[in-house]
């Protein structure tokens, strides 16, 4: 697989990571333990050597990801994130100093490793100055327990102060063909301060791969269940916009997914999206992508097809969407 820096890092990685959120968190019952880790070794035998997960996805994410790796430590790059009170997102954002400290020991145990190659905090937290966030962060790098500092769904200004404190490696937010709200203020921001992006969910959740319509049931844990742009309504309504993409990818000998995972790497030079996946057939589909080329008149067409298709529903709930953006 190609390779990509992280803006202006030096931070090398795989064209396409693995987030590793859905092998047990937030998608339905996940995998078990060793399936897990089968997983993810099985895209590091493809080519990924950027691997994400987070505090919030529980221990058996973080230990899924450490286990799978230790094998070939060196030659990956592991992502994790911090941010929230007792390590769950239900129960409020903590980006206290103290706690980031006490979150990264506990991630370096689970992950079976003596350094975090990037260090993400999950959401911006309003009770704590991002300055202070930055400094912590700023100082388990000069400990060399954290090599790269990064941020996940934060506004320009809390992007701008954090990186006037410790350079940020990246930004991690979410950017497919039906989100596309970056690329007013974002995008320009992190190609000025030279921070690469990191995109979450850039197959839609999965709707994009056009194995989901109206009619498709998700377990009762699955998150999709309380997101409005996943109404059998909004869903029946967005069926457009993939049956557009899936008549694009027939064209070119491709999958709807892999029209997708391309779009999003011909953007910029220095953006490493993050698809996940539980099936071995849908990791192998999705990776392919990187062999995927649009051209200018390929994206000229998607964005005359985006253009004329406005995708229905929030991408979140309320009492979620405020945590976005700061």
């Amino acid at each position: 697989m190609k390779t990509r820096q992280l803006g202006r890092s030096g931070l090398e990685v795989s064209a396409l990571g693995f987030g590793c959120m859905g092998l047990s968190y937030a998608y339905g019952p996940g995998l078990s333990r060793s399936a897990g880790i089968q997983m993810i070794r099985e895209a590091f035998n493809r080519g990924v050597t950027f691997f994400d997960t987070a505090e919030a996805y529980g221990v058996l994410n973080e230990e899924m990801v450490g286990e799978a790796l230790a094998p070939m430590r060196d030659q990956v790059v592991i992502a994790t994130k911090f941010g929230f009170r007792n390590g769950t997102a239900s129960q409020g954002m903590d980006s206290r100093p103290e706690h980031i400290r006490a979150v990264v020991e506990t991630s370096l145990q689970h992950l079976q490793t003596d350094r975090i190659d990037l260090l993400y905090q999950h959401r911006v937290d309003p009770a704590v100055p991002i300055e202070e966030v930055a400094g912590a962060v700023k100082e388990l790098i000069a400990q060399g327990k954290v090599c790269h500092f990064g941020l996940s769904e934060a506004g320009v200004d809390s992007i701008r102060r954090a990186h006037a404190v410790q350079p940020v490696t990246a930004l991690q937010s979410e950017y497919s063909l039906w989100w596309r709200e970056p690329e007013h203020e974002i995008l320009p921001v992190l190609e000025e301060l030279g921070i690469g992006f990191v995109p979450f969910s850039p197959l839609g959740r999965g709707f994009l791969t056009g194995t989901i319509d109206q009619n498709t049931a998700f377990s009762s844990d699955d998150f999709r269940n309380i997101v409005p742009r996943f109404t059998a309504e909004a869903r029946q309504a967005n069926q457009t916009l993939v049956e557009a993409i899936k008549h694009m990818a027939s064209i070119r000998g491709a999958t709807p997914a892999q029209i997708a995972l391309a779009w999003l790497l011909a953007q910029k030079p220095w953006i490493v999206p993050i698809p996940g996946t539980t099936q071995l057939h849908r990791l192998e589909e999705n990776l392919a992508a990187d062999g995927v080329v649009l051209g200018p008149d390929d994206l000229m067409q998607i964005q005359e097809v985006l253009t004329g298709i406005p995708v229905q529903g929030d991408r979140y709930p309320a009492h979620l969407a405020v945590r976005s953006g700061r």
